[in-house]
């Protein structure tokens, strides 16, 4: 024992060392995929409104006019100091973009994780304990649905289902103009400045509720899936059928020691959701008008400011990676079944 957990340190180390490579193979791919795409990505953006002098300088300012190589080396020298450069279409940096709209996307991926687990978790559980029958089925059947249904049309499938049933809930943006201009920016979170200043929370959680149950309820099915399969491999222990041979109710059994033990496989799969929400909130944000990193990321693939595109998948990459990282060290610390 005392050697497994002397151990848990170097594999904590290993687990940080790995990510210099992850990160490298990301941040080349990145940077090559958006060099291929054709035509020149200033005069794509700004070509029309611009002279040529002024698009050439432009070029020049962002360092376009470099050797391939050497634009390469400085992306990776950008990358490490989180300097992910500027937009080419407003000439704002990057980094300003994630910290004026990266809260939204922020509060959109929390909410939709604690749908997803209020959905998933207990339909998993049901599943798994009535194993073979008729509400196992259509857990199933859930499960597949969501994972393969497009999100954006679930989004409206919602969007039309409530405007129909509450005709004043609203259903798109993060909050009415009037809350968003009555509320300080304190944290760039508008739910959070809201709390702060005591104004517009109820307006800001309604508006919050519709795009995160909708997200949710997409990654919920991942979930119900992984809580009944672990949990039916938990009920299969050797812990189970003697806490059954000394009379133990079943139900007791079932939520005092199978179904913990079911749960603990859920925290791996966060790492893997959380590339699945990011990615669902591309399409998420644009059906319900959500001021977040996605909608700006679509705008700035519409208006080819590959600039700002190279710029925001950059640090969404540089997230997903690290919370990874942090979830397989999480992993490690609870579940005594990992390696290290």
């Amino acid at each position: 024992m005392s050697s497994s957990r002397g151990s848990l340190p170097r594999y904590i180390a290993i687990r940080i060392v790995l990510v210099i490579p992850m990160m490298w193979v990301l941040l080349t791919l990145v940077f090559f995929l958006l060099r291929v795409a054709p035509g020149d990505p200033v005069s794509a953006s700004l070509g029309g409104k611009l002279s040529a002098q002024a698009l050439d300088s432009r070029r020049a300012q962002l360092g376009l006019d470099r050797p391939l190589i050497v634009q390469y080396l400085d992306y990776l020298g950008d990358a490490v100091r989180f300097d992910f450069g500027r937009t080419i279409s407003d000439g704002q940096p990057v980094l300003d973009v994630v910290k004026n709209q990266g809260g939204a996307t922020l509060t959109l991926t929390i909410g939709a994780f604690l749908f997803a687990l209020l959905i998933g978790v207990p339909l998993g559980r049901i599943a798994g304990r009535y194993r073979d029958s008729a509400a196992d089925a259509g857990i199933r059947i859930f499960g597949i649905v969501t994972y393969a249904a497009p999100i954006f049309w679930v989004g409206i499938l919602l969007v039309m289902l409530v405007a129909k049933l509450f005709p004043s809930w609203p259903t798109s943006g993060i909050a009415n103009p009037f809350t968003v201009f009555d509320v300080p920016t304190h944290t760039h979170i508008l739910l959070v400045d809201a709390i702060i200043s005591g104004n517009g929370v109820g307006d800001v959680l309604k508006h919050h509720l519709l795009p995160c149950f909708t997200l949710g309820l997409m990654l919920s099915g991942v979930i119900a899936r992984l809580v009944r399969v672990n949990l039916i491999q938990a009920l299969k222990g050797d812990y189970v059928e003697a806490a059954m041979a000394r009379g133990i109710p079943t139900r007791r059994v079932v939520n005092k020691h199978a179904f913990k033990n079911a749960l603990v496989p859920v925290i791996t799969v966060i790492g893997l959701q959380i590339a699945l929400a990011m990615a669902g909130a591309v399409l998420t944000e644009r059906t319900f008008n959500w001021p977040g990193l996605g909608n700006a990321l679509e705008n700035y693939l519409v208006n080819r400011d590959y600039a700002a595109v190279q710029g925001l998948v950059t640090f969404l990459g540089i997230v997903v990676v690290i919370v990874s990282v942090v979830v397989d060290i999480i992993t490690a610390l609870v579940d005594p079944r990992v390696r290290y």
